[in-house]
């Protein structure tokens, strides 16, 4: 008989939070607590499983895999029993006292700025599943004994802040998680209720769940089947399981390879943007199962980083099970595996940007920005990825998106090249200076607002035989060479600027423009240099010291009343001290326009001021 030692623990500071928040706010889907639970007890079979491949003496011959279900209504109980991998008592402390997730503490910020009817559905979305059993039971007993163990362990809590533990007796290993119901809840204990809720929401759970003599789910192993005998009804379903969204995917992909590799996929692109990938750092990859055991719950290598919001399974009858997690991660099998997988995730991408372009726009605008990171990283599919950007532009109404192929098609044929301008917003940028000639002349430009634009863009220098150029930088108007300063009228402004070179700070070169038709100046890069949007979320990371910044080159507009004025003072009076402090408002009017900060305000106020002055007085 093991001692009755009770030790009394405190929750985490932030999983009280959580629980408070859980225990006190309404929820739409308060059934969800048992899909949770059954759900751990499947994931501690499946963990059993495949201990016993290695380390079958740790199982006792015991593989009558299955999850009971007992409910007492004399009691007010139900429980959920399993005869999986189990725990110790330090695993209990561990999985049930704390919550290991980085964001944690950025989702309670986000939640606290929410009022409780429009908080999201936190339950099976942050690693809290088990602790939503607090929002049908005042209380929880957990008795668990660890595979290879001799001992259990009980752990009791009333979701209040702290939990007990103490040693306890189980005849085998597995875990029995007991719910003390709230009165309000027993309907949790009747049978039709819990038949109901497990066919809605564990169904497809591959091991048994039992309610005295009847086994309540189908046990489908929906990837093994034939496309033509599973309805969308059967693959939302299987969906909301495997991903604990509340929503039905924007496109099912089921495919089974065949030939020197064999396996089978059944694969989801959600709707919107996943729960856990907009907190903390969420681990990605489907489920891996090697001949229907769960090998890894989340096998990264079968996916790129990019394309992390996919969800669903992965089937594979010749890899071998007799190997270490670690060790199966690099297999070479798995690199042919993942080839065909993305293969078929962007063919479903472009068949639903085809087929179903509202439905994609609403994916798009929820994860474009974490499918534009594949241009960088993926370099054999980098053609098919560009094929499924979209991008406002110049001519598109705002909110309304083109795609790079739709750009080319409508391109007139004198513009040789697919112009882009980055920048904060849609209102910035197509007011910027830089647009005035490509306006003109009737010419497309893409207008990147995306903060990832600017990183991945680089990548992509060719779409379809046409060279991508940033709007802003010194060579980017190729084709526009009727725009270009008349020779005399560069020979006049020549000797100004060469009094000018040095005076600018931050200005490696003055120039005439071909690109201004309104504005006075503008700023450019160099091709190849940082631009100023650049510099400015870089600045904004902390990482401005990295860069320092890139010296730009003033383009002046020749025929602009203000630029043809400051030539006319510099002809009358060259040494006069106005000329440098007139050349310096078009400087920094250039440093506005861009979306940069003057580095000095205040001395650009005493410019202003004293030409006010000035014009006041004749």
């Amino acid at each position: 008989m093991p001692a009755t030692t009770v030790e009394t623990l405190e929750f985490k500071s932030e999983l009280r939070q959580i629980l408070d928040i859980i225990t006190h706010s309404l929820y739409s889907h308060q059934e969800i607590f048992l899909r949770e639970l059954l759900s751990n007890a499947s994931d501690a079979i499946d963990k059993a499983r495949f201990q016993a491949l290695t380390t079958p003496e740790l199982l006792a011959g015991d593989s009558d895999w299955k999850i009971v279900l007992v409910a007492d209504p004399a009691a007010g109980t139900l429980t959920i029993s399993d005869n999986g991998i189990g725990m110790s008592r330090a695993d209990v402390i561990e999985n049930l006292g704390t919550i290991a997730r980085s964001g944690t503490k950025d989702f309670l910020a986000n939640l606290a700025r929410q009022d409780a009817t429009n908080r999201p559905e936190l339950i099976g979305q942050f690693g809290v599943g088990f602790y939503s059993a607090f929002m049908v039971a005042d209380g929880v007993t957990v008795v668990s004994r660890g595979a290879g163990e001799t001992e259990a362990v009980k752990w009791r809590s009333d979701g209040q802040g702290e939990f007990t533990i103490e040693p306890a007796e189980r005849a085998a290993r597995g875990t029995d998680v007991i719910l003390h119901l709230k009165e309000d809840k027993k309907e949790f204990l009747e049978a039709y209720r819990l038949k109901q809720i497990v066919k809605q929401y564990s169904d497809f759970v591959e091991h048994p769940i039992v309610l005295g003599d009847d086994t309540l789910n189908s046990m489908k192993a929906l990837w093994l089947r034939p496309k033509s005998e599973v309805t969308q009804e059967d693959y939302n379903g299987f969906y909301r399981q495997v991903s604990g969204d509340f929503e039905d995917p924007a496109k099912v992909i089921h495919t089974s390879v065949e030939g020197t590799l064999e396996f089978k996929e059944l694969l989801f692109i959600p709707a919107r943007s996943p729960f856990d990938m907009k907190f903390g750092e969420p681990k990605w990859g489907p489920r891996l199962y090697i001949r229907r055991i769960l090998v890894m719950d989340h096998c990264e290598a079968l996916l790129p980083p990019y394309l992390r919001f996919i969800r669903g399974v992965v089937d594979c009858a010749d890899l071998p099970l007799n190997v270490s997690r670690e060790m199966l991660q690099h297999n070479p099998l798995l690199d042919t595996i993942q080839k065909n997988v993305v293969k078929n995730v962007l063919k479903a991408l472009g068949e639903m940007k085809t087929d179903e372009y509202e439905k994609y726009v609403t994916f798009y605008r929820e994860l474009g920005s974490v499918l534009k990171e594949g241009v960088a990283r993926d370099r054999a599919n980098r053609d098919a990825i560009a094929d499924l950007l979209l991008f406002e532009s110049l001519k598109t109404e705002r909110g309304s998106l083109t795609s790079l192929a739709q750009y080319i098609e409508k391109m007139p044929e004198d513009q040789k090249e697919i112009y882009f301008l980055t920048g904060e917003s849609r209102t910035m940028v197509e007011r910027a200076p830089y647009l005035e000639v490509f306006k003109e002349k009737g010419w497309d430009v893409l207008l990147l607002t995306d903060p990832i634009d600017e990183f991945v863009l680089p990548s992509l220098t060719e779409y379809k035989g046409k060279t991508l150029k940033a709007a802003d930088r010194s060579d980017s108007l190729a084709g526009a060479e009727e725009n270009a300063p008349a020779k005399e009228q560069e020979e006049k402004f020549q000797p100004l600027f060469v009094k000018l070179t040095g005076a600018l700070d931050g200005v490696k070169e003055i120039r005439l423009s071909r690109r201004l038709k309104e504005s006075a100046s503008c700023l450019v890069s160099d091709e190849g240099a940082m631009g100023a949007n650049l510099e400015r979320l870089m600045a904004r990371a902390g990482r401005a010291d990295e860069v320092g910044v890139s010296e730009r080159i003033l383009e002046l507009n020749g025929t602009h009343p203000a630029v043809q004025g400051l030539l006319e003072l510099y002809e009358r009076a060259p040494e006069d001290a106005r000329v440098v402090s007139h050349a310096r408002l078009l400087h920094e009017e250039a440093v506005i326009a861009e979306g940069s900060r003057v580095k000095d305000p205040a001395e650009l106020a005493r410019l202003i001021n004293e030409l006010l002055v000035r014009d006041a007085r004749g």
